[in-house]
């Protein structure tokens, strides 16, 4: 007998960085990682391609507009497959919406002091790092 799978979603996130070096980051308002900070990001919809729901995303998440570049690397999360693009901010006023309970610009010292604190969605820093996409400043 067959036992059923449950499908993977396929999700996107966006690595933005501000002129200083920052990396662009908001608190998750709902599973998974609810409160956490993580990368701006979420499902794809139906018929949608990634670069289209990145710029959707990143906009009712930061309040920011995107434009996405290049795959930057992919990552599995229980049932969430997650593409996540560098992406060059190009508008908006960073403000925290939809999934979001806030969002910021994160410098390396405060990346550090999430992950030490145990507020960043499991593995990011270590992605992060492994991706050599960590905050320059």
């Amino acid at each position: 007998m067959d036992v059923p799978t449950r499908a993977t979603i396929r999700c996107v996130g966006g690595i933005v960085f501000d002129p200083q070096g920052r990396l662009l980051l908001i608190r998750r308002a709902h599973d998974p990682g609810s409160g956490q900070w993580s990368l701006p990001g979420g499902r794809v919809e139906p018929g949608e391609s990634d670069e289209a729901a990145v710029v959707r995303e990143l906009r009712e998440e930061t309040g920011l507009d995107v434009i996405p570049g290049t795959l930057v690397g992919t990552v599995t999360r229980g049932r969430f497959e997650i593409h996540d693009y560098a992406c060059a901010a190009t508008g908006g006023v960073l403000t925290a919406g939809d999934d979001a309970t806030e969002a910021r610009w994160s410098d390396a010292a405060d990346l550090s002091a999430l992950e030490a604190a145990g507020e960043l969605v499991d593995l990011l820093y270590v992605t992060l790092r492994d991706w050599n996409v960590l905050p320059r400043a």
